[in-house]
């Protein structure tokens, strides 16, 4: 006699706490652009385009670059459950469709990085004057590579100019756009005391003129140093093999692994994503690290004190029925 079982599928306190775990993520503006829904057959990942930034993100790219960012959180959280995930990427309003994968316990990197979630977050301050161990680029670019992207380390003192440059360009220019500006006011001011956006205590001290690598002006105070603490910072370039939509979900994925990995190895990240969101000045950097395909993030990593962390919407606002 021939019997049937019904597969596996995660109950809804696990996808709950795995939710909670996707949501830690970082995006941009801390916007949070995720929904998410369980249904018979798995988890549905989509993008809420209301969170969408119309200034700041015209294309979509970096709020799929969040939403690749909070899969790959949403991934770990299952596997430590025992019932991993596989993923199929997608374009439509579904990004993301999690299916169970066979029962197994989590491995010892997906714990490690699993428990680095809550760890995790984005330094907006300075950075020590301290060098990084020689193994840990080699790590980070493991990282990416794992979930399919790539990782430059800008070794030449002109390229670091360089690259500087295309930072301060781009950030000028998107200063000069009132629409840019009034967006950045809007997800910053007043912040501390909501569960989205970049509030003043997160924000680090008001970018100095003289900093090599320009920061975005959350409306941080000001700060009497008039150059970077780091005389030499470790910075490279995100990116995956391709352009799509897919591709920037992918690079999401690629991105969470390096910095769940970074955190893990003990060391700070910030973001500079002004160069990316210029098409003229991502064009530009693209032919600086030499890649067919658009980057998708500029890196900084090395030693810093814990900063504040960014607040975070309730996972009951995220999920779909």
């Amino acid at each position: 006699m021939m019997t049937t079982t019904t597969p596996a599928t995660w109950s809804p306190a696990v996808f709950t706490a795995a939710v909670g775990d996707a949501v830690q993520a970082p995006s941009v503006h801390n916007s949070q652009p995720w929904r998410f829904r369980l249904g018979d057959d798995g988890i549905e990942v989509m993008l809420d385009e209301r969170r969408r930034l119309a200034a700041a993100d015209a294309d979509g790219r970096m709020a799929r670059i969040s939403c690749g960012a909070a899969v790959l959180n949403l991934r770990l959280g299952l596997a430590v459950s025992g019932l991993p995930a596989r993923l199929r990427l997608d374009s439509g309003p579904v990004l993301v469709h999690l299916r169970p994968a066979r029962p197994r316990p989590p491995t010892p990197t997906e714990a490690r990085l699993h428990w680095q979630i809550p760890r995790r977050h984005t330094n907006r301050g300075a950075f020590a004057d301290v060098p990084l161990d020689p193994c840990g680029p080699h790590q980070l670019m493991a990282a990416a590579r794992g979930e399919g992207g790539w990782l430059d380390f800008v070794t030449d003192d002109a390229a670091l100019l360089s690259l500087a440059e295309l930072i301060r360009d781009a950030d000028a220019r998107l200063r000069a756009d009132a629409a840019y500006t009034a967006e950045l006011r809007a997800w910053s001011t007043g912040a501390d005391h909501r569960v989205e956006g970049i509030g003043a205590l997160a924000a680090g001290a008001a970018p100095h003129p003289a900093e090599l690598l320009t920061r975005r002006d959350f409306g941080g105070p000001g700060r009497p140093m008039t150059c970077d603490v780091a005389r030499r910072p470790v910075v490279a370039v995100l990116g995956v093999l391709g352009d799509d939509s897919d591709d920037a979900l992918r690079a999401g994925l690629a991105l969470q692994n390096v910095l769940l990995t970074a955190a893990d190895l003990g060391l700070a990240t910030a973001m500079y994503s002004q160069p990316i969101e210029v098409p003229a000045t991502r064009e530009r950097l693209r032919a600086a690290v030499g890649r067919i395909h658009d980057p998708q993030l500029v890196l900084r990593f090395g030693y810093a004190p814990t900063t504040c962390y960014t607040n975070r919407r309730p996972v009951t606002d995220v999920i779909d029925p």
